[in-house]
Parts: C-alpha cells; structure tokens; sequence
C-alpha cells in the first residue's frame, strides 16, 4: 500500500492512476496496446516524488529498466511491459539515470497528468 493523501492507495489504483496518466507525450513508445512501454523512467521518478523511496534499475536486454523502492518494498509499475519475468538486481540509481531515456518535457507531461489523475480520483 502507498500513502496518498491521508489515504491507503493499493497496487492496483496507483497503476490505474499511472494508465490514466501515461500518453505518447510521456513516452515515444506508449500505445494503446502496451501503454507501460517506455514509462519506466519518468514512472520511477513521478513516484519517487509522491512517495519517496529509492529509484532502482535493471538490465533488461540491452536497455537499463527502472523501478522504485518505498519502506523497503519494490515496486515495479511498468512490469507489464515485459513478455518475458524480469531478473531484478535491485542496482540502486540516480534521478538522473532515470530521466536519460527520456526528456524534461516528457517527464513534465507526466508529473501533470498524474497530478490531474489524483485531484480525479478524490472527486
């Protein structure tokens, strides 16, 4: 469970929150098919803003995969994205490890559209 708010926010809502927020604005590789393609990144880094924690990557393939660690729990929300499991490392990282796959204004897009998912969600 996450804090949001004062409230509890399951696995679950955070991932519809984050499908509601995530376009071809957050990522060049989203689609309707795959909306979690490419969004690991600015995904990681809009939750570790709302939730703290760490921001930890993996290799998959040849490409570094970034995921978030909050109150000793990982957190993996653009898992899906994925055919095949993923082997995690738990490699801590950087913010700016994470923005390098993608560009301020997409990181941008994201934290406003999830901010907008929330105000949303408490209606």
């Amino acid at each position: 469970m996450c804090l949001l708010a004062g409230g509890e926010l399951d696995d679950d809502q955070l991932k519809s929150l984050l499908r509601d927020s995530w376009s071809g604005r957050t990522s060049s590789l989203w689609s309707e098919r795959n909306p979690s393609r490419g969004q690991c990144g600015v995904t990681a880094l809009v939750i570790n803003d709302h939730f703290g924690g760490e921001i930890l990557k993996t290799r998959v393939g040849q490409s570094w995969h970034f995921y978030n660690r909050i109150g000793g729990r990982t957190l993996d929300l653009t898992s899906d994205q994925f055919l095949d499991p993923i082997e995690y490392l738990d490699l801590v990282s950087s913010r700016e490890e994470a923005l390098a796959d993608h560009t301020e204004d997409q990181y941008r897009e994201l934290v406003q559209s999830f901010a907008e998912a929330i105000a949303n969600a408490r209606r």
